[in-house]
């Protein structure tokens, strides 16, 4: 299928869509067969009724009219969506019916669309980029956290039972049952509240008898006999424990990996901020507004994908909304919000994307894809190339991966300054400040143009 655009005004397009005989082919069979499931022909059950028949009793024109109305919007999406016009809007259509059931066809639609804004010069950006600083005590959270894991269980003599011991214990519950040998840590908050706190000060051979709550609002009592009071002696932090606990021959070469690890990490979460950081500047230099249709749907298409995420894991609605103590319409309006941000991010980097001149070609689709097999362990790598163009699913990607080529480009133009530069500047006044806020903010809910249409 291929798609000719022409811009009829400053948010006007026709677009024409040339669909391929094979199309039009699978369009009319699809139809003839829902019309055998509903029409009522005497002599034959529904579903079973010979194409022949339908044809002479419904008519030609009648079936390549229901092939042309259950598909022509799907073929205008997939149309548009290659030719990368938002529709805000219903289409309007202009064809004329296939003459043929193997022949291409051809429709008109014109519709009203979001242009793409006017973006500002994104090499003048300055966006903050926070520099990578790790702090000395994650290290020694990490150095400790080893030692723990290595450390060396020993009977507590003669003191009583303290946050950080681990203790064995016979249990008796209310109907006389024993549970023996039970190991518990104390601190580690893996046992009801009121047994732990029974515990904190016990001795060995020491017995309590507790009272604690349960689930459905009742109580029950439980027998708790400590058998052995045991605390951790951990090992020194010299290069013993580097040799014992690692690849490493010395303290000081374990502490550089671990400051190494945790600086990668910190650096990809720098990263990752720094990207989201310039777009929204982009967005805000820019002063992107996405048109309300547009949020619209995309929002409403984002609270279906959460409500179908809760009831995948078994929870409603309704039950999400009484456990977190919000409302319907608290989450729709966070919705209305996520749609805008994203819409605005998109047709910014659509933009740059197109004053760059980026394009992705097909071969760079395939590599990804192949790719992407690889890593998830896929056999057939070419299979799945080949699935992704026999279902016309290449354009999506290919905009997904065209719009990641505007950030990357976006990213290294921009000019990185520190936070706290860009946090004074912020509080410096400067002549555009007195704009009204309206004039440069994204749209969100509760803003006046949010009440229009």
């Amino acid at each position: 299928m291929t798609s000719a655009v022409e811009q009829l005004g400053e948010n006007r397009v026709r677009l024409t869509v040339d669909v391929s005989p094979d199309q039009v082919q699978h369009a009319i069979e699809h139809a003839m067969s829902d019309l055998s499931e509903s029409v009522k022909i005497p002599g034959f059950r529904k579903g079973k009724i010979p194409q022949p028949v339908l044809v002479s009793r419904l008519g030609k024109d009648r079936i390549y009219a229901e092939a042309v109305d259950s598909h022509i919007g799907g073929w205008f999406w997939s149309a548009a969506s290659r030719s990368r016009v938002r529709p805000i809007a219903e289409p309007e259509y202009e064809f004329v019916l296939p003459g043929a059931a193997d022949e291409a066809w051809t429709f008109v639609a014109t519709v009203e669309v979001q242009q793409l804004p006017e973006i500002v010069d994104w090499t003048t950006l300055e966006v903050p980029r926070a520099q990578v600083e790790v702090p000395q005590e994650s290290v020694d959270a990490e150095l400790d956290a080893l030692r723990e894991s290595v450390a060396e269980l020993v009977p507590a003599e003669g003191r009583p039972a303290r946050e950080g011991d681990t203790l064995v214990v016979d249990l008796v519950d209310s109907k006389g049952d024993t549970q023996r040998d039970t190991v518990v840590e104390l601190g580690a908050g893996r046992i009801a509240a009121e047994l732990e706190a029974a515990l904190l000060g016990a001795t060995a051979g020491e017995t309590k008898e507790v009272s604690f709550a349960l689930a459905d609002g009742g109580a029950s009592t439980v027998g708790i006999t400590v058998r052995e009071v045991q605390e951790k002696v951990l090992p020194p932090l010299d290069d013993d424990l580097a040799r014992a606990a690692s690849e490493f021959d010395s303290l000081a070469e374990l502490r550089a990996s671990i400051e190494g690890s945790l600086r990668e990490q910190l650096d990809d979460e720098i990263d990752a901020a720094f990207r989201v950081a310039a777009v929204d500047e982009l967005v805000r230099a820019s002063e992107v507004q996405p048109a309300l249709p547009l949020i619209r749907t995309r929002a409403a298409d984002l609270l279906t994908g959460f409500v179908r995420s809760l009831e995948r894991r078994g929870v409603t609605l309704e039950t999400y909304l009484a456990a977190s103590g919000g409302s319907a319409e608290e989450v729709q309006r966070q919705m209305v919000l996520e749609a805008a941000v994203s819409i605005a991010r998109e047709l910014a980097l659509e933009a740059l994307a197109e004053r760059a001149g980026i394009e992705i070609s097909d071969d760079e689709v395939k590599a990804y894809l192949r790719e992407e097999a690889e890593s998830a362990g896929e056999d057939d790598p070419d299979g799945l190339v080949a699935d992704v163009w026999a279902h016309g699913q290449q354009e999506s990607i290919r905009e997904d991966l065209r719009l990641r080529a505007a950030l990357d480009r976006l990213v290294a133009d921009v000019k990185p300054i520190e936070p706290e530069l860009a946090a004074a500047r912020d509080k410096l006044w400067t002549p555009d400040k007195e704009k009204a806020e309206g004039d440069t903010k994204l749209w969100t809910p509760g803003h006046p143009a949010s009440q229009d249409g």
